[in-house]
């Protein structure tokens, strides 16, 4: 009984933990990305409106990939653990491929769900979100899928 208990715990410890990876290489990858794009440089360019419309573009940016990373990313590693731990699946390739293929699938899941944009989700957004994933999945792994 005590045994379940702790496994549980480590279980929702881990995910957790592998949650704020995954979270944090969203963060700094669409960061780098945005960079990148010379979004930021583009600024001091346009004058004032040109810099509050770079500025309310980049909010709108947070808020979808906070909204993103809230609910539809949770569902598909919740059913991957949950999956892994039941079959007591051990591979390291299961959990990372699985945690990159379920981060993929959130800003896919997205689209699906708002009826004005059917559109699918940019190559470069979708290589983000599966790095974190991969990411999330390898540190699961580590910290509770070897003993599944």
């Amino acid at each position: 009984m005590l045994r379940g208990i702790g496994r549980l715990l480590l279980v929702f410890l881990a995910f957790a933990i592998a949650a704020g990876v995954a979270l944090f290489v969203l963060f700094t990858l669409g960061s780098e990305r945005l960079v990148q794009s010379g979004a930021l440089e583009r600024i001091g360019e346009g004058g004032l409106d040109g810099a509050l419309g770079t500025m309310l573009n980049l909010v709108i940016q947070a808020h979808f990939l906070v909204s993103i990373a809230s609910a539809l990313t949770l569902v598909p590693a919740v059913l991957l653990v949950i999956v892994g731990e039941v079959a007591g699946i051990r591979s390291s390739l299961y959990y990372v491929l699985g945690g990159g293929a379920a981060m993929a699938a959130a800003p896919v899941l997205s689209g699906l769900l708002d009826a004005a944009d059917r559109a699918l989700p940019s190559a470069t957004l979708l290589q983000i979100f599966a790095t974190a994933g991969f990411a999330a999945g390898l540190v699961y792994w580590l910290l509770a899928g070897r003993r599944a």
